[in-house]
């Protein structure tokens, strides 16, 4: 009998190795379809490796050790925390928009028992969800109304199907955009049933190209913010006031799709100047749609706002059941919006705009902290100046002051490639094989990882 033979006869049973380890505690407390599914695809690696020639001896422990690393993976979450070393705050793939600690203590709080979701407790007889945000929202932008739903390409739909069904629709073709997931405006309004009617240019639309398109079909102009790209140059485009008072002369709907979302004017603090959800509504504007995850730093959702008994016939289509949002959303909205109330406490307390707004000298002092971290456990480091980026389909010309501490001694695609298989992934960049992290995302809690990761590189290198 030859080595390879013996080696696969003596390959413990499954059962087996489960009463053994069950004997010892090994998986006190784990599910057993886990724990068997471990204990067979442990056994498995040593048959396939005995067969490969791979695998010339093997001992108990080391089947042990193999199965304890099948069922770790197996326990593991798919979705995750993960470190941001990008430098990109509204990191679209990384979730968008943070969550404060007090946000969380918020929804534990609200969510960890039964709710009033949809219960009045002044009447005590049925409510609506909606009732714990819409004038909560009205009140921060000065809307007349207010309706949520799950998300903004939601929010248009439901607006170009309600009032546009059937009917037309005119747009610039400078504001068909597309969005992430290959998204586009033109199949959300085919799907809406709305008929999309194009006028102007990519670069240029007058206020006379809309005048000249509207007929007894139309319905509605819409106007979408592109907030993803921008085209500079030999440019025209028309103004929200001149289209709500085109639309008001001809007893049309205007609106416009805002997307970011924004309430602060950035203008003001030194940032890039990014229309707001002000200054759309004082445009006269009747419908306007937004992000909740975007500029605004919260859930993910879509924000309808604007006319009391345009708002209050959205309510009564049947789509809104299908784009209605769920009691966690309703929460952290709420707890999102109330922070808005004041603008100090927004910029204070909202991660994004915290994190936008900030001063340099914070991301300065971080990167300090990181580099002598890294210089305690001998991994050689640099400062240097970077450009951070908003991100999430907003302000795409817009870039933020920021520093980032690059790895000079390690390799930069190793030590990339490792941290994306830890236990916290940390995602950061590669220039000229240097591994470095951009301080603007990364918070005071997130350096002991950073470390315990560079620790665990160091030892397998």
């Amino acid at each position: 009998m030859t080595n390879k033979q013996t080696l696969l006869r003596n390959l413990p049973k499954v059962d087996k190795v489960i009463d053994l380890l069950n004997e010892k505690e090994f998986f006190k407390d784990k599910p057993y379809k886990e724990v068997y599914d471990a204990v067979n695809e442990g056994i498995n690696f040593f048959r396939k490796g005995i067969l490969e020639e791979v695998i010339t001896q093997y001992s108990i422990e080391d089947i042990e050790n193999e199965i304890t690393k099948s069922l770790t993976k197996n326990l593991e979450f798919n979705f995750k925390r993960v470190i941001n070393g990008t430098g990109t705050i509204l990191h679209t793939n990384l979730g968008r928009a943070l969550f404060s600690k007090e946000l969380i203590e918020h929804l534990q709080n609200s969510l960890c028992g039964y709710s009033n979701l949809e219960f009045d407790l002044k009447t005590g007889e049925r409510g609506s969800r909606y009732s714990h945000v819409e004038d909560l929202i009205a009140k921060v932008t000065g809307a007349e109304a207010a309706l949520v739903v799950n998300n903004n390409a939601a929010a248009v739909m439901l607006c170009l199907n309600e009032f546009s069904k059937n009917t037309e629709v005119i747009i610039s073709r400078g504001e068909l955009v597309e969005v992430g997931g290959s998204f586009r405006i033109p199949d959300i309004m085919e799907l809406s049933s709305a008929k999309l009617v194009e006028v102007g240019t990519t670069n240029r639309t007058h206020l006379a190209d809309y005048q000249k398109a509207i007929n007894e079909n139309t319905s509605m102009l819409l106007k979408v913010h592109t907030s993803n790209y921008h085209i500079s140059g030999f440019t025209k485009s028309v103004s929200n006031k001149e289209i709500a008072e085109l639309a008001k002369e001809h007893r049309i709907i205007s609106m416009e799709d805002l997307g970011s979302g924004v309430l602060i004017d950035f203008s003001k603090y030194g940032q890039k100047k990014e229309p707001t959800i002000f200054e759309s509504l004082n445009s006269g504007i009747d419908l306007i749609t937004f992000s909740g995850d975007k500029l605004l730093g919260g859930p993910q959702c879509g924000v309808i706002i604007g006319k009391r008994e345009l708002i209050s016939k959205l309510k009564k289509n049947q789509f809104l059941r299908a784009f209605r949002v769920c009691k966690m959303t309703i929460s952290a909205l709420e707890f999102t919006f109330k922070q808005y109330v004041d603008e100090k406490v927004a910029i204070e307390k909202n991660p994004t705009l915290n994190r936008i707004l900030e001063p340099i000298s914070e991301v300065f002092k971080r990167a300090e902290i990181l580099k002598n971290l890294l210089k305690d456990i001998e991994i050689d480091s640099e400062i240097i100046e970077t450009k951070a980026i908003i991100g999430g389909g907003s302000m795409p010309d817009a870039t933020i002051d920021s520093y980032g501490v690059a790895i000079t001694s390690l390799d930069g695609k190793q030590v990339e490639t490792a941290f994306l298989k830890e236990d916290t992934p940390i995602v950061g960049r590669v220039q000229n094989n240097q591994f470095f992290i951009d301080l603007k995302t990364i918070h005071s809690d997130e350096y002991s990882i950073i470390i315990k990761n560079f620790k665990k590189f160091l030892e397998r290198v």
